[in-house]
């Protein structure tokens, strides 16, 4: 699929996500990834493009904080259904973007370590990229602490605790998990896309 393609895709998840919100500064907050995100992206493309794989992951995950921006994560449907489906205690859609906070991040750090640094190839290419998911995710609830310090009770929707004491220690787990899930099952097709965009980027330099 062409990259104008997963953009366009992303752009519209976002634009649908603003419209109608429950709380305009959470959805802000939610989505600023996104938001931040796809113009450097976009502006970047032509000295660094993404391999296939990586753009498409990136275009999920967009709509994922979409979602979760438009309703609040405590309140996205989809994670109502299954809740009342599987006689859950709590809403599980923020464990779902906290996963996903791991699995698509830890792609997008592999091909960063693999392209850029000497790590190609290296037994230590795994474990370091799940070490920068991991610091990403400690990141987040940091910025989720500082959120509660300044908003107080404005800041209950951002956070999605849902009264669970050990949301922190579980969203961090959410993300370790997603990290070594994703380089145990897309690995070997993130290096074939990463091949192919070699192959491609050689054949421009030789025209």
């Amino acid at each position: 699929m062409p990259p104008a393609v997963y953009a366009a895709v992303a752009a519209a998840g976002l634009a649908v996500s603003a419209w109608g919100v429950r709380d305009r500064t959470t959805w802000f907050l939610e989505t600023v990834w996104a938001l931040v995100g796809l113009p450097l992206l976009v502006l970047l493309w032509r000295r660094f493009p993404l391999t296939g794989l990586l753009c498409g992951l990136l275009t999920v995950h967009a709509l994922v904080l979409a979602m979760g921006g438009h309703y609040t994560y405590a309140q996205v449907p989809l994670g109502d259904w299954v809740r009342d489906t599987f006689g859950l205690a709590r809403n599980p859609y923020d464990r779902f973007g906290h996963l996903m906070q791991g699995f698509v991040p830890a792609i997008l750090v592999r091909e960063l370590l693999t392209r850029t640094s000497p790590l190609r190839g290296s037994r230590w290419l795994a474990p370091l990229t799940v070490c920068a998911c991991l610091a990403f995710s400690a990141c987040f609830e940091l910025l989720e602490w500082a959120a509660a310090e300044i908003g107080g009770h404005e800041a209950d929707a951002f956070l999605a605790t849902q009264g669970d004491v050990w949301d922190t220690q579980w969203d961090m787990f959410c993300a370790l998990i997603g990290a070594v899930l994703s380089l145990a099952v897309l690995s070997r097709v993130h290096d074939r896309g990463l091949r192919a965009l070699e192959a491609a980027a050689e054949v421009r330099a030789g025209r």
